[in-house]
Order: structure tokens, then sequence, then C-alpha cells
């Protein structure tokens, strides 16, 4: 196809596409997001922490990618039999949006869970085949037979949304990984009372920034230190074996710097002292 006669196919075929909308430039490059298409998207971004999803008719991937220099401003949109392409230019590198039907994937809504509504990391060797799958589809669009684009399109779409939820599934794997050592060492030095985030990243080799980013579902590290702590003294003063310990004697095994301390803490999180702890548990 030449050039001119390229440049008179885009323009026809922007001449009938809406703005793009906000959110579609928004997608920060060597990232995909994923989202239902249509009217449920928004229902769904906005329930999808409680409400378990119903399975949409259709999903969206979004990301950005290098486009042919023939693409207009406005950008194109490709319709065929069960999906759609869209393509609008931003500089160096426009936006792509990809709509596949979600019946069609052979992997399922539910375990697309981990990558809607979410920037997900691409692998740049992937992000350079979209764009290259991308780009060529739109040059010869207008000599390709639609419904043999549909099944190109969805194998695309299947193949970026697998290797996107495998780097998420390890990323994710390797954070629990991460966070289960980091509990495990806070639990082997518990009555240290020096016991300090800082000590725990040179015991885990990674830095401060990266284990706070491994206990920012809570209370933090200095958090999960305490709440460690304090299950601990609550064992120690359910059981019987230990009945004839002291108070100061069991804060120190659980890492208080002292009695007090231990109490205040102690009376914060469970609501009572541990004197009464202890006595109410015995005394059953």
């Amino acid at each position: 196809m030449s050039g001119p006669s390229t440049s008179r196919v885009f323009a026809a075929l922007s001449s009938a596409l809406p703005p793009a909308a906000a959110a579609d430039d928004e997608v920060a490059a060597g990232y995909l997001v994923v989202r239902a298409s249509g009217a449920s998207a928004a229902r769904m971004a906005i329930d999808a922490p409680t409400v378990p999803a119903r399975e949409p008719a259709q999903i969206q991937l979004v990301m950005r990618a290098s486009l042919p220099k023939y693409v207009p401003t406005r950008g194109v949109s490709l319709s065929f039999p069960e999906c759609a392409l869209r393509a609008r230019p931003a500089g160096r590198s426009g936006t792509v949006m990809l709509t596949v039907t979600t019946a069609k994937l052979s992997i399922s809504f539910t375990e697309l869970r981990p990558l809607m509504f979410q920037p997900v990391p691409l692998d740049r060797s992937l992000q350079t085949l979209f764009a290259a799958a991308v780009s060529h589809l739109l040059v010869v669009s207008d000599s390709l037979d639609p419904h043999g684009v549909k099944p190109y399109l969805t194998g695309l779409a299947e193949l970026v949304l697998r290797s996107a939820l495998r780097t998420e599934l390890n990323r994710a794997d390797a954070i629990a990984t991460r966070r289960r050592d980091a509990v495990a060492y806070i639990k082997e030095h518990l009555a240290d009372p020096a016991l300090t985030a800082e000590r725990i990243a040179e015991a885990l080799f990674i830095s401060r920034r990266r284990l706070y980013q491994l206990f920012d579902d809570g209370d933090g590290v200095s958090g999960r230190i305490r709440q460690l702590r304090i299950d601990l003294a609550k064992e120690l003063l359910g059981d019987p074996a230990h009945a004839k310990r002291g108070i100061g004697e069991i804060s120190k095994q659980c890492g208080f710097a002292n009695a007090a301390h231990f109490s205040r803490t102690f009376r914060k999180v469970v609501g009572e002292t541990p004197r009464d702890y202890r006595d109410k548990l015995l005394g059953e």
C-alpha cells in the first residue's frame, strides 16, 4: 500500500472516531491496563475489591505503542466481528486499545482478575511484539478479511494477557515469599527490644524501602512486630505452664523494654491488662 493511499484510509477511519477518553492517555509507557468494556467498566472498577464480578461481554487492553507515521492525530478505529482496535498517536508513542470478546479467550475471566483495573508492567520484548503486530495490522487493514482478523486479534490479546498474568503472579509470589522470610526473622528475634526495620532489611539483603513495601497492607513493619509480640504474650499468659512467671519476665521474653510499656501496649491492643487477661483464661 502506498503512502498517500494509507494516509487517505487512516483519514477516513478517523473521521468517525470520537475523542479519546482521558483514561486511555494516562497509561504509562511499559504498562498494560486491562478493564471491562462498556458501561459496566466504571461499576466493576468501583466494586472490584468487594463484589465478585460477573464476566463482562468484552474486555479492553490499553497500552502505549509506537504507531505508523500515517496515523492521524485524532487516531483510527477499526471494528471487526467480536473485536475492535483503536489507536491514537501521542508524541513518540501512541495509545492502543484492543477490545476482544471475553468468551473467545481460553483464559477465564476469574484468572484475569489480578490484572483488572491496575497498571501491570510488561516485558520490553512483549511491548515490541504488540506494537509491531498493531502497526502491521493498521497498515494493511483495508486488504484483510474482517472475519480472519478476529482470531488474530484475539490471539494477540491472549498472548499479552497470559504473559502479563504470569509476570504479575510471579511478582506476587516473590512478594509473598519475601514477606514470609521477614515474618520468620521477626519471630526469631522477638525477644530483642532493639529489633528494627533496618536490621530486618539488612538480614534479608533488601532495602528498607523494599521492606516497607512488603508490609504496606496494614500497620507497617513496626505494627507487625508489635502484633507478633502481643500474640506471643497472649500465648504465654494463657499457658498454665507459665502461670508462675512474672509479668515483667514475660514482657522481657516478648521483646518489650519494660513491664510498664508492655502493659500499656497490651491493654491498648487487647483491651485489658496482661494480668487481667491471664486471670480470666487461667481462672476458667
